[in-house]
């Protein structure tokens, strides 16, 4: 049996491709290459295509016996998906309707989603469990927890089941340092900060400090991608040993500054990476830290690797060799 990950040329999906090569897993590829990037995998069975393309859906389903179908292609850009809501409801909505038929079609029975924490908006609690009140503040989150939605009622009428993981702060990189974030244009924080270290940037903006928090900026849920990668395998091997349909979160369960991230990242770039404040965006919480214990019960998922300052220096090994990602014109 084969295994199916859509978007395995991005950030997240190229390390789950990673890890799933370690297993030894027979590895296809769907991915449009729009964010993604053709070097970060090496997989026998790549498609360049779009998971709204049924006759490529027909075409791989039937060139290969797939029992697992990984989803991890969607825009993600919070402020794009509030200016553009039709590009986020058409590509995070449409096009996998668009590839959950076609699994029906060609009985394909486990489905694992790269979700997020933004399906639950301001948060009630802190920390964030999985019944907590549901209300996204921007059509990204929205259109996530739409298809969750959607994914509970196929599960009821088809023979399918999914996981979907609710990522909360996805960062790092392999320690192998040969896969990592490469995004443009990128809005995440930590590679936005080593940024400043490569002199690419003069100086990183701090958005409110004067939060209800330790040192007045908000506090993040870090989770390495390597762990994030591993929940998937964890989420595929509870899907093919009989496990009903669930959503669980993922996250270190601990938050961590802004000062925080810039104040270790100076550290271990030894750059004095200049910061400057700025008045708070709207709609940033405070604190947004995962509950991560349904996880760890259904799943048996524990994030390994619980240091700050391990993810940033994996990360920093990627960006300082990797100036410009994956672009070698640049």
């Amino acid at each position: 049996m084969s295994v199916l990950v859509c978007g395995g040329a991005g950030y997240i999906g190229s390390h789950v491709v990673s890890e799933l090569k370690e297993l030894k897993y027979d590895i296809v590829v769907i991915d449009n290459l729009e964010y993604g990037h053709r070097e970060s995998i090496n997989v026998d069975h790549f498609y360049e295509g779009d998971i709204g393309d049924k006759n490529l859906l027909d075409k791989v389903f039937s060139n290969h016996k797939i029992d697992t179908v990984f989803h991890l292609c969607a825009y993600i850009e919070v402020g794009e998906s509030v200016s553009n809501p039709s590009k986020y409801y058409n590509n995070n909505l449409s096009k996998p309707l668009t590839l959950l038929d076609s699994m029906v079609k060609h009985n394909v029975p486990n489905f694992v989603f790269s979700s997020t924490a933004a399906v639950y908006g301001e948060p009630e609690g802190v920390p964030l469990k999985e019944d907590m009140r549901k209300c996204p503040t921007s059509p990204y989150g929205d259109s996530k927890l739409a298809l969750e939605k959607i994914l509970a009622w196929y599960s009821k009428a088809y023979s399918f089941n999914y996981v979907a993981l609710r990522y909360f702060n996805a960062s790092g990189a392999h320690p192998n340092g040969h896969i990592g974030e490469s995004h443009d244009p990128e809005s995440h924080l930590i590679p936005l900060v080593l940024s400043v270290a490569l002199g690419k940037r003069d100086n990183i903006k701090i958005f409110g400090d004067d939060y209800p928090t330790p040192d007045g900026t908000c506090l993040r849920d870090y989770v390495h991608v390597c762990d994030l990668a591993l929940a998937h395998i964890k989420a595929m091997e509870y899907l093919k040993n009989g496990g009903e349909s669930i959503s669980c979160n993922l996250g270190n369960g601990a938050g961590f500054s802004v000062k925080e991230i810039i104040d270790l990242s100076r550290e271990i770039t030894g750059h004095s990476i200049p910061s400057l404040i700025e008045k708070k965006r709207d709609g940033d919480s405070s604190e947004l830290i995962a509950d991560s214990t349904l996880a760890n019960n259904i799943l048996g998922w524990t994030p390994k690797i619980t240091s700050l300052k391990y993810i940033i220096e994996t990360a920093w090994n990627w960006h300082k060799n990797h100036p410009n990602g994956f672009n070698k014109n640049l």
